[in-house]
């Protein structure tokens, strides 16, 4: 069973709410003027833990091929928390498993991990530690309450919470409403301002590593280096701000006592405009959206506007990675007819993510010539 401890080093420390005013126009900063017309569809790499209100429904079958793991699974969560009961799978990954049922006469939804690479355990435990630290430092947003854990038998068991998905996808193929719009960026502003504990939570993201990673990948060029290089140095004294990590829509569930918010696994502290720098990425369709969540980035000043310039073509970096990575699967895999080619999808959106990182690479090389 998971005995805690909290962990890790000590975040920057974070900076104090600021009175923003909303700037005239978007300048050359990822102005919507300036991006794509049309955004393209989502792809499946990766969707929300989901450890909200699923459609349950029917029996678990354990007679069929999946059978045995299905069995082993159960035995691992029961060993976890004895008072579960399964009733559904609700979602599988590569990377895990999410069970829905009950424990006793709460509704529980319990994740176990598949991918048991260090870097997979890893950010299992950091999920783990998340839920615990929420124990008793409650965020300002809603999330799940935590009902067992064990990061070495690989099993979280949370609540299942009332609401539906802000999106079903990781990239929204459908514009979403501007309310669930409102709603999300409003939820990740709040958490963005949350102040927990000193050491409770870790900096998940080495910014130098990363632009020296994609560098030799050749998705950035030796240009992109230098400037972000620059950027980065500039930020060396801006105090750190406690992100989501994956703002993603998929992890937002909307009800009517407010958002919850799903998948803790990369909370931590990072340069600020993180979470507002993925929630731009994902939101390929909603020029508006992403006016509103550029301008809310860069109001507070110029350090502010660089860290989430640095921050979005990390995001959008990482995710041409992905999805290249993704497309290149979904050639290897035959294709059954009579369904649907999600490798076309894939590369439809590869095509869109490659398009916003060029105009994030020229609002980079606007700020580092304007400083």
């Amino acid at each position: 069973m998971y005995a805690a401890s909290a962990s890790v080093s000590a975040p920057l420390r974070p900076p104090r709410p600021q009175q923003i005013r909303p700037p005239q126009g978007g300048g050359p900063y990822l102005d919507p003027s300036h991006a794509v017309g049309a955004a393209f569809g989502g792809g499946r790499v990766r969707r929300g833990s989901g450890l909200g209100t699923p459609p349950v429904g029917g029996r678990i079958d354990l007679s069929g091929p999946d059978g045995p793991e299905l069995r082993a699974l159960i035995a691992s969560v029961q060993h976890v928390c004895p008072e579960f009961t399964p009733s559904q799978v609700l979602r599988r990954s590569g990377r895990s498993v999410l069970l829905v049922g009950t424990a006793g006469r709460t509704g529980a939804v319990a994740k176990c991990l598949l991918d048991r690479s260090p870097a997979g355990a890893e950010r299992f435990r950091q999920e783990i530690a998340a839920y615990r630290t929420f124990v008793r430092h409650r965020p300002p947003v809603r999330v799940p309450r935590l009902i067992a854990a064990d990061p070495e038998q690989g099993v979280l068991v949370a609540e299942r919470m009332p609401g539906r998905p802000a999106a079903t996808r990781r990239h929204p193929s459908d514009t979403p409403p501007r309310a669930d719009v409102r709603v999300a960026l409003g939820a990740v502003c709040r958490v963005n301002l949350w102040q927990p504990p000193v050491g409770m939570f870790d900096m998940p993201l080495d910014y130098a590593k990363h632009i020296t990673r994609f560098h030799e990948l050749g998705l950035l060029t030796d240009r992109d280096m230098g400037d972000l290089q620059k950027l980065l140095h500039g930020l060396a004294h801006v105090q750190g701000q406690f992100c989501h990590g994956d703002a993603q829509l998929a992890n937002m569930l909307l009800s009517p006592a407010g958002p919850v918010l799903v998948d803790w696994g990369q909370a931590g502290w990072y340069l600020p405009g993180y979470d507002l720098a993925t929630l731009w990425t994902v939101l390929g369709d909603a020029p508006l959206a992403r006016r509103q969540i550029a301008q809310h980035a860069q109001a507070p000043g110029t350090p502010f506007r660089d860290a989430f310039l640095v921050n979005l073509m990390l995001v959008l970096t990482r995710e041409i990675r992905t999805y290249e990575l993704a497309v290149q699967r979904a050639q290897q895999e035959p294709v059954t007819p009579g369904t649907p080619d999600t490798g076309e999808e894939q590369r439809l959106l590869l095509r869109r993510l490659h398009d916003d990182c060029a105009m994030a690479r020229r609002a980079v090389r606007a700020a580092v010539g304007t400083r």
